[in-house]
């Protein structure tokens, strides 16, 4: 599993059947900054993810790819390599928290 931020949304009208109906989003994987323990840095690469929980642009999510992704509830004859799995509240580091989705 990996952390990342919904920056934005990707639209396909034409694609495999079995992706009808779902909603992709572009996420950035979000890492823990090995100089700063107590902050997060971002990742240089942007990945699309099927969201199933209704996550929005600006939340932090916990996603997971590979043959992971498709255990998800309603994936497994989907052509996906990364799924949204959860929406996070909370992330501490340290004894430090470092996110929190209410402030």
């Amino acid at each position: 599993m990996f952390l990342a931020k919904v920056e934005g949304s990707v639209v396909s009208t034409k694609k495999d059947p079995s992706m009808s109906g779902r909603k992709l989003l572009i996420l950035r994987p979000q890492l823990v900054d090995d100089k700063d323990p107590t902050k997060f840095k971002a990742g240089s690469n942007t990945i699309v993810a099927v969201d199933t929980l209704g996550a929005g642009i600006g939340e932090l999510v916990m996603f997971c790819q590979g043959s992971s992704a498709r255990l998800a509830g309603g994936m497994k004859d989907a052509p996906v390599d990364a799924v949204i799995i959860g929406i996070v509240d909370v992330v501490d580091v340290l004894g430090k928290q470092i996110y929190n989705a209410k402030t």
